[in-house]
């Protein structure tokens, strides 16, 4: 399927590039595992489980986690008309369309691909933004579903969750065994050598998938604004957006900060300042310029 959507060789490339350093991660931790635990039948039934179940149900999961139900056109009529509006202009399948009932001002996009995926807008998004602006964060989340880098970070993150289903595991199975004085040495060496090599590929894939979503937020603010036309629209909405969310109590900001790197803004609490390196979004600052040079091009252009 080929959108209207700008394409960007730059983003293919680095999903290409994420996608072959981490299945070469993904690959030598499977075999670390499977030396360790000496179980090859084991760890390779779970570790392929895991991958479907979060491959083929990364929508539901994402839906569930933020309490969003999905919505007809006859229930969100104003919404559904936006969408159908940019998909006709984008010329791509129109995603089912999720609604979020909770303060805090936000949008993300999932699914396996652009036939499977799921929109989801916030109460408190369509609450503040005029409609120029719901269109803007609308399109910006449509463009990641027809780059499919929406599919790229979920099967990216997989390795994560996998590590750190693994690091947890090690965790609670050194705090339950051991109660006789004289523990299996061995065991103790396997679980301390499993959680170091989670820990290690936990960190790395981290790492990458930041990488790669923070190019990739630029991308679709890009392609959303040379789609609609107003990347002054696009740039107020992140304003508004970016400066709201500091207004959201910290225990909504919790609830979501799991699915951080799918939003249009990064729901962090206020206590709580990430790195440039480990932050899943540019800068508010840089989106902006980035936009505002958008708008010159196509100022001239006109």
């Amino acid at each position: 399927m080929h959108s209207r959507f700008s394409p960007d060789r730059q983003l293919t490339v680095r999903m290409l590039t994420v996608l072959f350093l981490l299945g070469l991660l993904y690959v030598a931790f499977i075999a670390a595992l499977i030396v360790l635990l000496k179980n090859t039948a084991l760890v390779v039934l779970v570790v392929v489980a895991l991958l479907l179940a979060q491959f083929w149900f990364s929508d539901r999961i994402a839906l569930f986690a933020m309490r969003a139900v999905e919505v007809t056109p006859e229930q969100q009529p104003h919404l559904h008309g936006a969408v159908d509006r940019l998909c006709t202009l984008a010329d791509m399948p129109k995603p089912r369309i999720a609604v979020a009932r909770t303060p805090l001002p936000n949008a993300f996009a999932t699914g396996r691909s652009p036939d499977h995926a799921v929109l989801c807008v916030t109460t408190g998004l369509l609450d503040r933004l005029d409609e120029d602006e719901l269109e803007g964060v609308l399109a910006h989340e449509l463009s990641h579903v027809a780059h499919r880098d929406v599919a790229v970070i979920t099967l990216a993150s997989f390795l994560g969750v996998l590590a750190g289903l693994l690091v947890r595991f090690t965790l609670y199975a050194g705090l339950l065994g051991g109660r006789g004085r004289r523990a299996n040495q061995n065991t103790a060496l396997v679980m301390v050598a499993v959680m170091g090599v989670s820990v290690a590929v936990y960190t790395v894939s981290f790492l990458l998938i930041r990488a790669l979503s923070r190019y990739r937020e630029l991308a679709a603010d890009r392609s959303a604004a040379l789609l609609t036309g107003k990347p002054s629209a696009l740039a107020s909405a992140l304003t508004k957006v970016s400066g709201d969310i500091a207004l959201i109590p910290g225990k909504d900001l919790r609830t979501a900060q799991n699915l951080n790197a799918f939003f249009f803004a990064p729901a962090l609490t206020r206590e709580r300042s990430l790195a440039n390196l480990l932050s899943t979004h540019p800068t508010l600052e840089r989106r902006l310029e980035a936009l505002a040079r958008i708008a010159v091009d196509l100022g001239r252009s006109g």
